[in-house]
């Protein structure tokens, strides 16, 4: 390709503009050019164009390159696009006068009226219209590796807020763990023992497991030592229920987003101390439905101190399951006997 371009074009460039002057000059005139000229004289007018035209489209290729160095890559303004069309057009016009209408001069009869509108309008439409075909590649590919840069520097601005929100997680979480485990240590230190390595388990699969996504069996084995290290810190009164559908086993998932969940109930139960959660599978929509139910106390939290933890929630959500995700809390006071309660459902679109 870059062969014919460089090597061949510009003679075929040539014959064409060469012949479509010819032909027009010839219905003006009634003249039939490869009958009523020598050949020799047509044969010199060919190699002549030919010739001109690899001058010319060199130039012309120069006059694109300038303007790329001039403008970034990906900007393709009116702006820029009207000055490179009225540079060509100035340059069309200076080879066409200076080099090819000396040479209708010197042949037949002198270069006459039509002559010198033809072989300054009709180059000037073949300039045209290889400019646009030349830069509409050019422009189409700088456009495209404008979109793949734009969607990398996006993409990398996602990749470093996702580790700050996880980041803003982990201090939480290890300060808890760490308070969890400084009391059992003067009431129970067996206890404390199997809190350090449920504690453990829990570091070693945030530290260790960094692929993008994780098996959902993996992630509620990561919940249930989760909930186990905060069952040691919980009232005696608290009443736990899980739940874990049998089916969930080999669906990928991104890790710890059930986790802020059941945190953010450990943190805020109270009342009653029931608390349920439950992890079920809906095949006929590969979805993961994941449940909270926790009840609350009479003094309710505002919703300014709940929302930390889920507002992080949330945007994580955003950024790895766009339009793939549903997750709605509701409060609920005094519902029958289950009294004050809060719940929150996370519904994910698994791969």
């Amino acid at each position: 390709m870059n062969t014919f371009k460089k090597y061949l074009f510009p003679a075929l460039y040539g014959l064409v503009v060469y012949f479509t002057i010819r032909l027009l000059l010839d219905t003006v005139t009634g003249m039939r050019f490869w009958r009523d000229r020598h050949w020799q004289l047509n044969a010199f007018e060919m190699l002549y164009s030919i010739g001109f035209s690899y001058l010319f489209l060199a130039a012309c290729n120069r006059l694109f390159r300038f303007f790329d160095r001039r403008w970034p890559a990906n900007d393709v303004s009116p702006r820029r696009v009207v000055r490179e069309v009225l540079w060509l057009i100035g340059l069309d016009l200076f080879f066409q006068n200076v080099f090819f209408l000396p040479l209708a001069a010197f042949t037949d009869d002198g270069a006459q009226w039509y002559d010198v509108v033809d072989i300054n309008t009709i180059p000037l439409l073949y300039s045209l219209i290889y400019y646009g075909i030349a830069r509409s590649s050019a422009f189409l590919k700088a456009y495209i590796e404008g979109k793949v840069q734009l969607e990398k520097i996006t993409n990398d601005q996602l990749q470093t807020e996702l580790k700050f929100l996880k980041a803003q997680y982990h201090p939480h979480f290890l300060f808890n763990a760490l308070n969890t485990i400084y009391f059992q240590m003067d009431e129970d230190v067996a206890g404390a023992k199997k809190s350090v390595e449920k504690f453990s388990e829990l570091l070693r699969y945030q530290l260790y497991d960094q692929q993008q996504t994780v098996p959902v069996s993996q992630e509620l084995h990561y919940l249930r030592n989760f909930i186990q290290l905060q069952q040691a810190r919980s009232s005696e009164r608290l009443r736990l229920d899980t739940l874990f559908d049998n089916g969930l086993n080999g669906q990928q998932v991104y890790p710890l987003l059930f986790m802020p969940l059941v945190e953010n109930a450990f943190k805020y139960i109270g009342g009653d101390y029931n608390l349920s959660i439950t992890a079920a599978l809906r095949e006929q929509d590969h979805t993961i439905e994941f449940r909270v139910i926790n009840s609350v106390p009479e003094n309710i939290p505002t919703k300014k101190e709940r929302g930390i933890g889920l507002d992080n929630l949330k945007r994580r959500l955003e950024l790895l399951y766009p339009g793939r995700h549903t997750l709605t809390t509701r409060q609920t006071l005094g519902a029958g006997t289950n009294g004050n309660e809060f719940t929150a459902i996370l519904t994910l679109q698994y791969n």
